[in-house]
């Protein structure tokens, strides 16, 4: 079957009249939240460390880096947006677990910005890059995540590819050699989160992503199996790779659909934890020194991913279920300001954390959690949470987004920015140029 070859030539024939409007609208959803997060984070240390050492040897500064002042050419502003998107561990999450906008938008901004790209445009190969991507994830997912890839990174730059080889035009032989010049590249460990690493990812997936689509349409050229072949990209990172998942018919539904978005700064697994806290936190008026112990019932996933028992940093922080439910529960929040560093090392929290239980429980799914708080009184509270908010059987409004887009750029854009981004992000399918997203989400 050829695997590689059929799925560039559902690329190359999409058509953006064929997408429901339904899809359309949230892509303008998901690209609002990318650019809340990158925005949001563009001050953190994993930036202002990797701008000093991408500065020197960038080029002509052909694109904005969101959040910040300096431009950069194009790869490395896909970079540096790629890395930002997902500092936070905030962007977006699909069902199955692929953070899918922050490896394919910055490949596209920074594409669009260069060339006066239209809104329209640039939604049709974004809803094109994200089903590239979840394809080819999902074709070798589980076993490929679990013995240590970072599907965000591996499959995220199979989507940039396709995307902005979508802007390009490329032909089905050239989108074909694009997929594979993204295969080959393909990479991303899960050892390395809790780390800056993590965000690296998608940032290099999507940096690898636009020049693989660049280099295809010059038509530097892959093996046309590069997916499904033996030594190909599925075959070599797993071995229970699907092909069907990737050549079922194209548009019969769309994996944008299946996209969610995180109220809480961390990851997706631990969501049902601290929702079930700040419930019972907010029900109770509870303060920590009323709670003798927590005990908290998790997906097994949950131990696997977030078992940091004493966390050094806010990064580390977000792989820790301790730390989110002890946070959740001493101040009713869990943004960004709950993972920095200094929530990390804060006493009332570190002494609440050592008094709470995670364990885990196969009944449980991803993103439900059961908590029950022992109180010194003798009293017993329970929550269980079936779906966390931010599922898609709870998802995040409009408005919710609006909310966590001003929260995050508050304090890095003007007020009159902040509500410029906003309705370009709503409006993005009738600009001429997509650049004006970009610039109007730099600094002052």
């Amino acid at each position: 079957m050829e695997v590689t070859r059929t799925l560039a030539h559902y690329i190359v024939q999409s058509k953006f009249s064929d997408i429901p409007q339904s899809v359309r609208h949230e892509a303008a959803r998901a690209i609002l939240n990318y650019c809340g997060c990158a925005i949001g984070s563009s001050r953190h240390e994993t930036i202002d460390n990797l701008m000093r050492a991408i500065l020197p040897i960038s080029g002509a500064g052909q694109a904005g880096i969101l959040g910040r002042k300096e431009r950069l050419d194009i790869s490395n502003a896909a970079l540096i947006n790629g890395v930002s998107a997902h500092v936070f561990d905030f962007d977006d999450t699909h069902v199955r677990a692929i953070h899918v906008s922050a490896p394919v938008l910055p490949a596209l901004l920074a594409f669009g910005e260069l060339h006066q790209v239209s809104g329209a445009d640039l939604v049709h190969a974004f809803i094109v890059g994200v089903e590239t991507e979840c394809r080819v994830g999902l074709s070798v997912f589980p076993e490929h995540y679990m013995v240590g890839w970072h599907i965000t990174g591996t499959a995220g730059i199979f989507g940039a590819a396709a995307a902005v080889g979508k802007l390009l035009g490329l032909n089905e032989l050239q989108m074909t050699w694009a997929l594979g010049i993204a295969a080959t590249q393909s990479s991303g460990l899960r050892e390395m989160f809790g780390s800056m690493c993590k965000s690296l990812h998608p940032g290099r997936a999507a940096q690898g992503g636009l020049v693989a689509a660049l280099m295809a349409k010059q038509n530097f050229t892959s093996s046309e199996s590069g997916i499904e072949a033996p030594r190909g990209f599925a075959n070599v990172m797993s071995t229970k790779f699907d092909p069907e998942v990737i050549t079922r018919p194209w548009g019969q539904s769309y994996e944008l659909s299946s996209n969610m978005y995180k109220p809480f700064a961390c990851g997706l697994v631990v969501h049902g934890a601290i929702d079930g806290c700040i419930q019972l936190r907010n029900e109770h008026a509870l303060t920590p020194e009323q709670i003798d112990r927590v005990e908290i019932k998790v997906c097994p996933i949950v131990m696997e991913l977030t078992a940091k028992q004493n966390p050094m940093s806010g990064l580390e922080g977000k792989f820790s279920v301790y730390h989110a439910a002890a946070v959740a529960l001493v101040e009713g929040a869990a943004g960004e300001a709950q993972f920095s560093d200094s929530a990390v090392i804060d006493p009332q929290v570190i002494a609440l954390r050592k008094r709470i239980t995670a364990i885990p429980d196969p009944v449980l799914q991803r993103t439900q959690a059961d908590v029950f708080i022992y109180l010194k009184t003798g009293a017993v509270l329970n929550r269980r949470v079936e779906h966390a908010l931010g599922t898609l059987d709870r998802p995040m409004s409009d408005a919710d987004l609006e909310g966590k887009f001003r929260a995050l750029s508050t304090g890095i854009l003007s007020d009159q920015k902040i509500d410029a981004v906003i309705e370009l992000c709503w409006s993005i399918q009738d600009l001429s140029d997509v650049g004006q997203i970009t610039r109007a989400a730099s600094a002052d």
